[in-house]
């Protein structure tokens, strides 16, 4: 009798296994191309491949993956103070030479990578070593994004493994994906996880005008995963591993990536113009808390206008402080993650139709992007390099002259081995005056910096966007 029963059992089991094997085969065995359209210029949309694949395989997902995945070394300065009794020797310091590595992914057969901006920050020199080992190359950095923490390079090469990248709307909470890179020095690690969560903004994008709207996974990243791949079943991109959420600064469940949709269209802008092409309606959002709530009659679903700037003269005749926005061109805006993920798509020029709420009612209004200027150019990066001072500057926009509310200034962009180093200013300082002369043209005020001496007055905004005096005595 026992023994009929164990193969009865066996028999059950046996059945149980195939139909949910021939479920999972029907729900996630078929996949079908879709059409995304990142801007609403003449260019062809970027066809992707739905992320849901046949049978869950790690090997042939990390087989396929892994070729794409670089490990990235750079070499940058550092300031070393001398000091005695808490006094400062040589309140310049001294420079030396400090190391660190990450991750970045092939995009093309020709060598351009994509990174994150934080791996490359104030590198002096950029070394890419293929997942085989065989070879060292240089890289140039072809350009920037702080906003986004991506930074596209540049190696010299050519028949590479380039990744191909999915559609990383289409990727869903739950679904295996999993994360390439090379933690803690170990090159070419795969982790497995899950989608935990979409439209993550975690605030760890240190620019004034971040996008954030994280992929969060439970997939382990570590230091050094940063820039590397994170990708589906079928070895396809899905984003680009940037932070963890950590006491200690190691994997404690919590990992964030940012979407292939929008790695997209930076490293496009990046390659065709070197800076982004970043569309502004000229309005500061906010999230619906607590203290909102009361002033919104209870809207709980979109972004709370809190200022309108009048960088965008289409927009400022619209929208009012204390609008809600709830949707942009039919898509549901249910924060302010979701409300930065939709715009950074697109371009100045575009025109997109928003869905908001005042005093209870419901209205639309077409809104016309604009550069940070306030204009529909596409502009490409103009800067200044000092070769006394090795650091670039630029000139600041329309629209950060009207947030910051100052009358010029002048962005330090890049620092490397020279005097401003020494001096403590870091990459995105502001300049506004300089010996209280406004720093107006680029060209005078660097000119000024290179051959200051004596007593020196400098007034600017940190790259957090406080307000910053140094004061010291030029030799």
């Amino acid at each position: 009798m026992n023994k009929r029963i164990l193969v009865i059992a066996i028999l059950v089991s046996v059945v149980t296994s195939l139909t949910g094997a021939y479920i999972f085969s029907k729900k996630f065995g078929e996949s079908k191309i879709i059409e995304v359209q990142t801007s609403h210029h003449d260019a062809q949309p970027i066809k992707y491949q739905t992320t849901h694949t046949g049978a869950i395989n790690f090997v042939e997902a990390s087989k396929i993956a892994n070729p794409s995945v670089v490990f990235i070394k750079t070499e940058a300065e550092a300031v070393r103070r001398n000091s005695f009794w808490f006094f400062d020797i040589d309140p310049f310091g001294s420079i030396g030479k400090v190391s660190s590595t990450g991750s970045g992914v092939i995009i093309s057969k020709d060598g351009y990578i994509v990174t994150n901006n934080h791996v490359i920050k104030g590198a002096q020199t950029i070394e890419v070593v293929l997942n085989n080992g065989k070879k060292n190359y240089k890289a140039e950095v072809v350009g920037t994004a702080p906003s986004t923490d991506l930074a596209l390079l540049k190696i010299d090469a050519a028949n590479l493994n380039p990744v191909e990248i999915a559609n990383s709307d289409a990727l869903d909470i739950g679904e295996w994906v999993l994360a390439v890179g090379n933690p803690f020095n170990l090159t070419s690690t795969v982790t497995a996880g899950i989608v935990s969560a979409k439209g993550r903004n975690i605030n760890v994008v240190q620019n004034q005008f971040p996008i954030e709207s994280f992929i969060q996974t439970d997939a382990a990243i570590n230091p050094g995963n940063s820039g590397g791949a994170l990708v589906n079943l079928s070895g396809k991109l899905v984003g680009i591993n940037t932070a963890i959420a950590s006491k200690t600064g190691s994997y404690v469940g919590y990992g964030f990536a940012i979407p292939s949709n929008i790695v997209v269209k930076i490293i496009s802008d990046l390659k065709e113009f070197g800076q982004i092409q970043r569309g502004l309606d000229g309005l500061e959002v906010v999230d619906i808390n607590d203290e909102i709530l009361d002033q919104v009659n209870g809207i709980q679903n979109g972004v709370f206008v809190g200022r309108v700037s009048q960088t965008n003269k289409y927009t400022s005749k619209i929208f009012e402080p204390g609008d809600v926005i709830t949707k942009i061109d039919g898509k549901e805006i249910s924060q302010k993650a979701s409300y930065n993920e939709v715009l950074s798509y697109y371009r100045p020029g575009d025109k997109l139709k928003y869905t908001y709420i005042r005093s209870g009612q419901e209205r639309e209004a077409d809104v016309s992007l604009v550069n940070m200027d306030g204009t529909f150019e596409l502009k490409k990066r103009v800067s200044l390099y000092s070769e006394k001072l090795k650091a670039e500057f630029e000139k600041v926009s329309k629209y950060e002259l009207d947030h910051y509310a100052i009358a010029s200034g002048i962005r330090v962009t890049t620092v490397g081995n020279g005097r401003l180093l020494k001096m403590n200013i870091p990459e995105g300082f502001v300049f506004t005056k300089f010996n209280n002369v406004a720093a107006t043209d680029l060209s005078t005020f660097v000119g000024k910096l290179e051959n200051m001496k004596g007593q020196v007055r400098i007034e600017g905004i940190s790259p957090q966007g406080g307000k910053q005096y140094l004061s010291f005595y030029a030799y």
